[in-house]
């Protein structure tokens, strides 16, 4: 199997369907979670809504610069997002996340084997390798957080 291609099955695990790393994934974990529950502020955690926000505001910006596009996303407002006020802006939310999360993976899949060893923007990012390798390992880090976040709510 061509490298790119199982990339984006381990970028594909961690947000739609794998249970091999954590046992569980973005989309088990979200998609029946309730908008009141990921907005449920426990001391100074983030929110469920806000850690899923940053994971898709980073998916975006590295998608942008695998269209073609220039590095947009600054870790300063990594965490800045307009509240989720309702159960369809949260809805909205997630279709987005999921779909732009498809892109990226198919982005990857799509991309020749040479480019992965390539500088991502700049030589001080690294190859794209590493930022894909970044990514995942970002979205797992965070992905155990939204665990333990929702099992500290549901016992509130």
């Amino acid at each position: 199997m061509k490298s790119t291609l199982e990339i984006a099955n381990r970028f594909k695990e961690v947000i739609f369907n794998g249970t091999w790393i954590a046992n569980t994934n973005f989309k088990d974990q979200l998609s029946e979670t309730h908008w009141e529950l990921a907005t449920t502020k426990v001391g100074e955690l983030n929110t469920i809504a806000i850690l899923a926000q940053h994971i898709h505001y980073y998916i975006n910006g590295i998608k942008n610069v695998f269209k073609g596009g220039t590095l947009d996303i600054r870790d300063q407002y990594s965490f800045d997002f307009a509240p989720i006020d309702s159960q369809n802006q949260w809805e909205d939310f997630l279709m987005r996340f999921w779909n732009d999360a498809a892109e990226f993976a198919s982005l990857i899949e799509q991309m020749p084997e040479e480019k992965l060893s390539q500088v991502f923007v700049n030589e001080k990012y690294g190859t794209h390798q590493r930022n894909i390798d970044a990514m995942i390992e970002h979205a797992y880090y965070h992905l155990g957080q939204i665990v333990l976040i929702k099992k500290l709510v549901t016992k509130v």
